[in-house]
């Protein structure tokens, strides 16, 4: 009998198969985002300060999360009563009103994606599960419970993987404000001598195995 697998899923896996129940009714994940980007995120529990600050920054980035083709979805282990009234809080309070959905997950949820850490607690750690048109895992972080995310940063990655996808290439560190090559992209390093030699006539380098140019 196969081995059914547990904790969370790797980078190139599919997303595990995840039927929920979200503040915006039920929901199969990733078949119901087929065709989008998506960032999955967890957060440890409603009701919190750190969590509300994170909540309101993904709305703030709704439109730009938009114009990646990429859906936003909240997780926590919390109801999804409490969920609704959290974000009833966050609109009647903050004036912002959070339009993506909010999962309520179980431990069975959180364990399948690794976000249960018994050494940091019993609520789900920050996790963010970055997923493909295809379902695929294409990048996940965690965050303790007492440092929030960075927004932008996953917008960036988000932006950049589909750069990397669509031109085959690498980004540099911190791109599109790369130190050393700016907004420019990294073309795969050479895997035999003769190409080697002719990356240093095709395109602007440091050495044939680090070679850049400017996106079409």
């Amino acid at each position: 009998m196969e081995e059914k697998k547990t904790g969370m899923p790797l980078l190139g896996e599919d997303f595990p198969e995840l039927s929920v129940q979200t503040t915006h009714g039920p929901m199969n994940i990733p078949g119901d985002l087929k065709g989008s980007w998506f960032v999955l995120f967890s957060h440890p529990a409603d009701y919190t300060p750190v969590c509300t600050t994170e909540f309101v920054a993904f709305q703030k980035r709704m439109e730009e999360f938009d114009r990646l083709n990429c859906k936003l979805i909240g997780l926590s282990v919390d109801q999804v009563f409490s969920h609704i009234k959290w974000v009833e809080w966050i609109k009647e309070k903050l004036d912002v009103e959070i339009t993506y959905p909010i999962i309520a997950g179980n431990d069975t949820v959180a364990g399948k994606l690794g976000m249960m850490h018994p050494a940091k607690g019993s609520n789900t750690v920050r996790a963010v599960f970055v997923g493909d048109p295809e379902g695929k895992v294409r990048l996940i972080l965690y965050y303790p419970q007492e440092v929030g995310r960075n927004m932008d940063e996953i917008l960036r990655a988000v932006h950049a993987l589909q750069v990397s996808d669509a031109n085959k290439v690498a980004m540099p560190a911190g791109w599109p404000n790369n130190e050393l090559i700016k907004d420019r992209v990294i073309v795969p390093p050479a895997t035999d001598e003769k190409t080697a030699k002719e990356r240093l006539e095709q395109f602007d380098n440091y050495d044939w195995w680090f070679c850049h140019k400017k996106l079409e």
